[in-house]
Order: C-alpha cells, then structure tokens, then sequence
C-alpha cells in the first residue's frame, strides 16, 4: 500500500507538472500569436501608409486579428490576397476607427481576401476613379444583427468602378452599396443575410448582373434619395437571381432600408430609367418587384429640404423575367390586409407592385408620356397599383396601361475590364 501510495504522489505531482508545462505553452503561444498580430498589423499599416503609385501590397495567407482601422490615400496601388477563404483580416476586436479599410484614391484595385466583423463599414472608397474591388468577402461572423457595421462593400462617389466575384455576408444596411456614382458594373456576387443584399443610389449608369441575392431582407435595391450630390438614372438589373428574401428587417430605425418590407426581391425608389430583364426573381414574400416613390419611404417630409428632388420613378421598363412564387406572406400588417381582401387567405399578391404615384406636373391629357411610364412586357406577370397617392382608394389590378415598352439602355462599358470568371464554389447558393 505504501509503495502503490508514493506511485500516486510521483503521478500526480508529473501530471500537475505536464500540466504546468501545457498551460504555460498555451500561454506562450497566445503571446506569440499576439505579437505576430500587433507586428502584421504594423507592418500592414506602414506600408500602406508608405505606398507608392504601382506597389502592389500582398496580404499573405492567414487569419489576422487587427484593432486599428487601415486607409490608403496614394493613386495607383493594388491590394492582393491569396483568396477570400486563406486571407483573412479580423476587426472583431476593433478599438479604434469606423471603417475595416477606408481608401481615398484612384487607380485602386483590391482582390483575394476577406474583411470580417468590423465596427462600421467593411470596405470604404471614396472620390477615386478606375476603381476594381474584385472576389472579396465582406461578413459579419454573427450573423444578421443591427449592431453589425452598415455597409459591406462601399464605393461612394467613385466613377468607372466594376465590383465582381464578391460576397457579402450580415451588413445592417446594405452588403453591396454603390452610391452617387457613375459607370458602374455589380457582376458575379453573392449578397445574403443583408438588410439590403445589392442597393445601387444616386448613381448615374449602372449594370447590375450575373449576382446572386438571397436571404436578404430586399435582394436588389435602386434607389434615389434627397439631400445627395447627384440623382441617378439608368440602371440595367438583368441575369440575376433574385429568391427568397424573407430575412427580417434589422436595420437601423430612422434609415431608409429599415423602411423596406422583408419579402422583397428587386425594389425600385424614385429612380429613373430602369430596366429590370432576364433575371430568376422568386419566393419574395412581399412581392417579387416593388416599383415606389419617395412617398410611400415614409420620409417624404424630408423632401422639403431639397427643391429639385423628384420622388418620382419613371422610365420603368420590366421585361423577359421568370418569375415564381411570392407574395404569399407580405410584411406590414397594411399588406398583409390587401392580400386578404383581394386575393383570399391563400392567395398571393401579384409579382409587381407599384405605389401608383405619378407626378401630375408631367400629365399630358391624363397620362404619363411615353418615355416616363411604367412598362411591362412579361407574359403571365400581373401588377397591383396601391394608389398610395389617392390614399389606396382606387387600388387596381389593371395591367392593360402597362402593356408598353421603352428604348432600351446602353451597356456600361469599362476601358480596364477584363471580365474574369469566378469559380463556381466562391459564387453559388443552394436553392434549398
């Protein structure tokens, strides 16, 4: 017994040993790992910081926990990862600035890597020209979330700009957003689990293709708001897929997409000229397309502030989608009545719903003028006017003032694009 006694002693004093030993590993290497952090942020800061027109900057493979906002501000760079799954930066423990990287220059292009769970905005560029923000992803790790930063990928007041193969995961406000921007291409990405999965605002000429947008609360967006720059017009939505956006709204209260109805595939709002063609547009729950004015954004007072801001959409021009489903579930206890007074319990409010509201200042003989209507040439598509302007007395389901069409837009063209093909694994989303 004495014998097996010490056995246990000099067992339990090894193990309390290996045990000492294995924690003070553990914690030599979370040292060692947030040394590594703190030098590659330095070193990453430095050198963009220190940045010459025509460097490129590698971001290695990796999962890089960093605490401080990046900027750029010199012409001419680009920014390279080894892939969006193998370079990683991290700002889940961000203590200082908004933005995960905030650029202010022109010639910039940014590719292969992945910005994840910053405070605000992921990826920020402003006033550059020639810009190529090209197979990025953008998340929030915890999932939809009004405390998850608004924008995802963010080029705002930029021209000549083409954002394609990326992926936009959880942004409160929008995951894809370009705004008060002109020649613009939104191709091959993926937008889910956003407020708004791709929103396009106050930008002048804009295709919009080839993406993916589902499981946002609104799937594509084109909106014009007051109070900007500019007003846009001329945007092309065509060859997307565009299905069950039915994600609760958990934007922030006061913004405009908190106002968007989950259950919405392609909204447009106040803007002009825009041809809807060729895409997949299914099981939104609200409606498939929503074509609206300023009006019924609930902000229209604001309107006051800006005299020359035209709430009006026109120049509408929907064509050749398939659609399926939707409508089956509208947001908003008003919806959610319309669809049971005119449709039944298990009815369905059609694909496209228009608030109605035309500007009276532009009527010729009780009509809009040709080039300003709302056109639909999609067999078997029906509408719903809610006549938001007559306080929804006279709703109508009349397609027959519809049955138009428009002169099409031209295609947007960049003078640097080489279109690249994204593999099929960074792009695709189970339809299930």
């Amino acid at each position: 017994m004495k014998t097996t006694a010490k056995i246990g002693v000099v067992l339990l004093t090894a193990l309390a040993a290996a045990c000492s030993q294995d924690s003070q590993t553990q914690k030599n290497n979370e040292n060692t790992a947030a040394a590594t952090a703190v030098d590659f942020q330095k070193a990453l800061r430095k050198q963009l910081i220190q940045a010459q027109p025509g460097d490129v900057i590698e971001i290695p493979e990796g999962h890089f926990q960093l605490n401080r906002s990046l900027s750029l501000n010199v012409d001419g760079v680009t920014i390279r990862g080894a892939g969006m799954d193998k370079s990683i930066l991290s700002f889940k423990d961000q203590i200082q600035g908004a933005e995960g990287l905030l650029v202010n220059a022109s010639d910039f292009t940014i590719e292969g890597l992945a910005i994840e769970d910053t405070i605000g905005d992921a990826l920020k560029v402003n006033e550059g020209k020639n810009i190529i923000i090209r197979n990025i992803r953008v998340e929030w790790t915890n999932g939809p979330a009004t405390e998850n930063g608004a924008y995802g990928i963010y080029p705002v007041q930029t021209e000549n700009t083409l954002v394609e193969g990326t992926v936009a995961i959880g942004a409160s406000d929008a995951g894809i957003y370009v705004g008060q921007s002109r020649n613009v291409i939104v191709r091959n990405n993926r937008a889910e689990f956003n407020v708004a999965g791709i929103e396009i605002e106050n930008t002048i000429g804009a295709d919009v293709y080839g993406n993916v947008a589902t499981n946002n609360t609104g799937g594509i967006l084109v909106f014009n708001m007051p109070n900007l720059p500019q007003p846009g017009h001329s945007t092309r939505v065509y060859n997307n897929r565009v299905f069950e956006n039915n994600t609760d709204n958990f934007g922030h209260e006061g913004t405009p997409v908190a106002a968007v109805p989950a259950g919405s595939g392609v909204v447009i709002n106040s803007n002009d000229n825009v041809e809807i063609f060729n895409n997949e547009i299914a099981d939104n729950e609200t409606a498939n397309v929503i074509v609206s004015s300023y009006f019924s954004a609930g902000y229209y007072s604001d309107k006051s502030t800006q005299k020359d801001f035209d709430p009006y959409p026109e120049g509408i021009y929907i064509y050749d989608n398939q659609f399926a489903g939707g409508g089956d579930s509208p947001d908003h206890l008003e919806l959610k009545a319309l669809k049971v007074a005119r449709f039944g319990l298990t009815g369905s409010l059609p694909d496209i719903m228009w608030d109605g509201a035309m500007d009276p200042n532009k009527m010729v003989n009780g009509e809009l003028p040709e080039n300003l209507k709302l056109c639909i040439e999609n067999e078997g598509v029906g509408i719903i006017n809610v006549d938001v302007q007559g306080d929804f007395e006279n709703i109508s389901t009349d397609i027959s003032a519809h049955q138009c069409s428009l002169e099409k837009l031209p295609k947007i063209v960049l003078d640097f694009d080489k279109p690249q093909e994204e593999p099929a694994a960074e792009n695709e989303v189970a339809d299930a």
